[in-house]
């Protein structure tokens, strides 16, 4: 058969008094078994202990409708820490013994678990067990603490070197970019001007090769105008004699009428 783990918890309940409007304080150590419980409790003087079967837990969670290891679990939640809203109590339970009892809320009903806590035959014991398990807890507390601090230190030295690393990084990275971009402005100026003196080179030849063909057009046209000022001068005299053969021949002729006596 498998040896049984066990866990533990202890916590510290604070009991209301009938008597006085201050609540007592008790503490509760749980020796926590997969099928079943041990209880410890002590006010600081007296001791008590509840050691349950197998078999009785077992029916206690079949009245609830619950399997077992939802019983410890939901136990365990109560009784390894004070829950908010639930009301713990400690009452007498006839010869010395005690009944501890807590409240919780289910599908809107308020339900009351309770187990009866025998009285310890040796207080003393009983409450020296529990002080050396809250010690020895408190230690490892202490050191788990401690270690957390160290890590949380060396993390926090880790994350200001990382943090100076991103700085200078992003500082380094800035001046790249703008060591860059200056490059690309004189790179990209000095193609503004080379394209600027090509575009004026470019209209030069234009201006040189429209020019001239605007001379030779205009020769040519008083070329053309000079010929038909030579032609027409060419031959005057022809010209006039022409005209006045055109007229007489246009002039109508007159018959001679004879005038008789």
């Amino acid at each position: 058969m498998a040896e049984e783990t066990e866990r533990y918890s202890c916590s510290k309940l604070l009991i209301p008094n009938a008597h006085t409007a201050k609540e007592q304080p008790i503490f509760v150590k749980v020796t926590w078994f997969p099928t079943h419980f041990h209880l410890a409790v002590t006010d600081g003087l007296t001791a008590w202990h509840c050691h349950p079967s197998e078999e009785e837990v077992k029916q206690r969670a079949a009245q609830w409708d619950l399997a077992v290891s939802e019983y410890l679990d939901l136990s365990g939640r109560y009784l390894g820490l004070q829950q908010q809203g639930s009301v713990y109590a400690f009452d007498d339970a006839g010869d010395g013994h005690k009944r501890l009892s807590w409240t919780f809320e289910k599908e809107g009903i308020t339900m009351l678990w309770r187990w009866k806590c025998l009285l310890s035959p040796d207080s003393k014991k009983s409450n020296v067990e529990i002080l050396d398990f809250l010690m020895g807890s408190n230690d490892n507390i202490s050191g788990k603490v401690v270690g957390e601090n160290e890590l949380f230190e060396k993390m926090k030295v880790e994350a200001e070197k990382c943090l100076a690393q991103s700085e200078r990084i992003a500082n380094e990275r800035l001046e790249f970019e703008s060591e860059i971009y200056a490059k690309f402005l004189r790179v990209l100026n000095s193609k503004k001007s080379k394209l600027r003196e090509l575009r004026d080179k470019l209209s030069k030849q234009e201006n040189t090769e429209k020019y001239p063909q605007e001379e030779d057009t205009d020769k040519t046209e008083s070329f053309g105008e000079e010929s038909d000022f030579d032609r027409s001068d060419e031959d005057p005299q022809k010209d006039i004699t022409s005209s006045s053969t055109d007229v007489m021949a246009n002039k109508p002729s007159r018959t001679k009428r004879t005038k008789r006596t």
